[in-house]
């Protein structure tokens, strides 16, 4: 059993009672893996957020490229594991490891944050330096406009929430304007967060690998 680097920060999580080795959060993680591990029963990842964020990675990552000054990047396709761990990183530079992430809008954007909001992207992008041998990671939120099918599919589920047979221009307005920030300068558009690799960390998630995985195997038998 490897964990993807996208969900390190499902394990990590600890549990409420001093007396538990695994947290629920971490336990309900381990036995989505061992029913696919036994019945090839996959949970259902997709949502309207994550279809936006694989629709619009590469307008990401060129906004990132351009507000970075990173120089040409391409996203990158080979996949990485170790006896631990296993992903597959947005972008990889000389020194660094970047995982970009779209804000599905304006609200969810991090305007003012001045640490990374989310633990389980830090964990991820360890994970990430952990198999790239990278000294440095970055997490880049990106705010750019949501695909034109996507912002359809929110004007009829405006609509549908405020009872009309067919969507009201203003409803078509509002819609449309919270998911198109060409009005923003792309400067603000990017906020990155770097951070250096921890081996502390890693240690941290070699453990609790090694804890899950006892876990997992009491599910399998």
């Amino acid at each position: 059993m490897k964990i993807r680097c996208s969900a390190i920060g499902k394990i990590m999580t600890n549990p409420r009672s001093k007396s538990e080795v695994l947290s629920q959060t971490t336990k309900s993680y381990i036995q989505e893996l061992a029913l696919e591990h036994l019945y090839g029963i996959k949970k259902d990842f997709n949502s309207r957020y994550t279809d936006k964020g694989n629709e619009v990675e590469q307008a990401s990552i060129e906004l990132t490229e351009r507000v970075l000054e990173l120089g040409f990047v391409t996203k990158n396709e080979d996949y990485f594991e170790n006896d631990y761990i296993k992903g597959t990183p947005d972008i990889i530079t000389d020194k660094m490891v970047i995982d970009v992430k779209s804000s599905w809008n304006a609200l969810t954007f991090p305007w003012f944050e001045d640490e990374l909001p989310n633990k389980d992207y830090y964990y991820q992008v360890q994970g990430y330096l952990w198999l790239t041998g990278k000294p440095f990671g970055m997490v880049a939120y990106c705010l750019v406009n949501t695909p034109s099918n996507i912002v359809d599919d929110e004007i009829r589920r405006t609509a549908w929430s405020k009872y009309e047979i067919e969507p009201s221009d203003e409803t078509i307005r509002d819609v449309m304007a919270a998911h198109n920030f060409d009005n923003i300068q792309e400067d603000r558009r990017v906020k990155a967060y770097l951070f250096n690799y921890d081996e502390h960390v890693i240690e941290q998630i070699k453990t609790r690998i090694d804890e899950c995985r006892k876990y997992f195997n009491t599910l399998i038998k």
